[in-house]
C-alpha cells in the first residue's frame, strides 16, 4: 500500500523557527515529525511513502535524512513559485501512486495517532471513493467539520463560523482515497480538495468516516508545537530513559538526546526537551521548553516555557520568558531579557 505525504506547506505561523526547516522536520521529543509518521505508515501496513514537496522541502529531507522505518520513500515536487493547494499535490502524484489501489493521504504537519488499518478496512467496507479520518474537538471552527449519518458523511463544512458547526467531529488531515478520485481533481493548478472535491463526493454518496480514538494534534502555531512535545513526553513515561544528575538536579518529566551536559546547581525541568550536543553551564534553570541541538545555555541563565533553535547561543544570566522563540544560530548576549512571545530571527545578535 501507498502514502502521499503532504508537506509542501511553508509553515509561516512557525517563523522563524521554520526560516530554516520544514515543519515535517521539527523535533518532537527529539524526533523529526516525519519519522513518527514512516513510523505509524510502517505499523499500518504500508511500505511506499510518496512525499508531496516543494524543492527546498525535499532538500532539508535529504540533508536531514531521517530514518525511513523499511518504507521505500519518494517525492513528488510541486513546480516552482506555483503552490498546488491539497488537491493539486494528488493529481499530480498520479502516476507514482497508480491507479489499481485505494492509497493513503495526510497531511505532513499533523501529529495524530491513526490505526491506518481500520480506516482502509472502513474504506473498503462501504466501497467509498473517499474514506476521511475523523476526531472529536471542543472547538471545531478552525477546521473542517462533518456531519454523519452512521458511517456516511453527510455533510462536510470547510471552517464554518463558530457557532454555526454542524457536529464536533473534524477533518484529522488522513485519508484513504480510490484511483476514481483523479477524475475530481483539475490538472496544473492549485486545488482545495477540502472544498473543491469533497463536497462533489458527498453528493455522490461515496464519501465515509472512520473516527479516530488515539493522539491527535495540530502543531501550526508555537504554543500548539509546544504543548504537543509536553503531550508526547507524558504519554512516553517510563519508556524515555532518565539522566544521571551528577550535580544538577532533574524535575521529571525531561528527554536528553545523545551528547548532553548539563553544569553544577542547574534544574532542569521539568518538561524540558534537550537536543543533541547541548551544553548547559552551572545554575541555569530550563522548564516547559523545548532546546534544539548544537544549543550553549551559559551560566545563570533561565529558560521557562520557550523553543530555542539549533545553533543557538544563550548568555550569562540571560532570560527567555513564556513564549519566546529563537530562531537558529542566535545569539542571546549576557544579562539580556527577553519578554514574553519575543521572537529572534535565525542569526541575529541581541545585546
Amino acid at each position: 500500500m501507498k502514502a502521499l505525504i503532504l508537506a509542501g506547506g511553508f509553515a509561516t505561523r512557525l517563523r522563524p523557527l521554520s526560516c530554516a526547516r520544514p515543519k515535517t522536520l521539527f523535533p518532537i521529543v527529539n524526533k523529526p515529525l516525519l519519522q513518527w509518521i514512516f513510523e505509524r505508515l510502517a505499523r499500518g501496513g504500508v511500505n511506499e511513502a510518496i512525499l508531496a514537496v516543494n524543492a527546498l522541502t525535499q532538500f532539508y529531507i535529504r540533508q536531514q535524512k531521517p530514518p525511513k522505518c523499511g518504507l521505500k520513500v519518494r517525492f513528488s515536487i510541486d513546480p516552482p513559485r506555483k503552490p498546488l493547494g491539497t488537491g493539486g499535490p494528488v493529481k499530480k502524484a498520479e502516476k507514482l501512486l497508480g491507479c489499481k489501489e485505494p492509497f493513503i493521504v495526510l497531511n505532513g504537519d499533523i501529529f495524530a495517532d491513526i490505526d491506518y488499518k481500520k480506516l482502509l478496512d472502513t474504506h473498503k467496507r462501504n466501497n467509498a471513493m473517499v474514506t476521511m479520518a475523523l476526531c472529536s474537538i471542543k472547538d471545531p471552527c478552525s477546521f473542517g467539520v462533518v456531519e454523519l449519518n452512521g458511517e456516511a458523511i453527510k455533510r462536510f463544512v470547510e471552517k464554518p463560523p463558530k457557532g454555526q458547526e454542524p457536529s464536533n467531529l473534524i477533518n484529522a488531515g488522513a485519508y484513504v482515497l480510490s484511483p476514481e478520485i483523479f477524475k475530481y481533481i483539475p490538472e496544473n493548478r492549485a486545488v482545495s480538495i477540502e472544498r473543491e472535491v469533497f463536497p462533489k463526493i458527498v453528493e455522490a454518496k461515496r464519501m465515509v468516516g472512520c473516527c479516530i480514538d488515539g493522539l491527535w494534534m495540530d502543531i501550526g502555531k508555537p504554543h500548539e508545537y509546544l504543548e504537543a512535545n509536553k503531550i508526547i513526553l507524558d504519554s512516553l513515561g517510563s519508556t524515555i530513559e532518565k539522566p544521571k544528575p551528577n550535580g544538577f538536579k532533574v524535575n521529571y518529566p525531561v528527554a536528553f538526546d545523545h551528547g548532553v551536559s548539563i553544569g553544577e546547581k542547574s534544574i532542569i525541568g521539568p518538561y524540558a526537551i534537550i537536543g543533541k550536543n547541548v551544553k548547559v553551564g552551572r545554575n541555569v534553570s530550563i522548564s516547559d521548553s523545548v532546546i534544539f541541538s548544537n544549543v550553549e545555555i551559559a551560566d545563570g541563565a533561565s529558560i521557562e516555557g520557550a523553543v530555542v533553535g539549533e545553533g543557538v547561543y544563550v548568555g550569562k544570566h540571560a532570560k527567555l520568558e513564556k513564549g519566546c522563540i529563537v530562531g537558529d544560530q542566535s545569539k542571546i548576549k549576557d544579562n539580556v531579557d527577553l519578554h514574553e512571545n519575543s521572537a529572534v530571527c535565525p542569526a541575529k545578535e541581541i545585546s
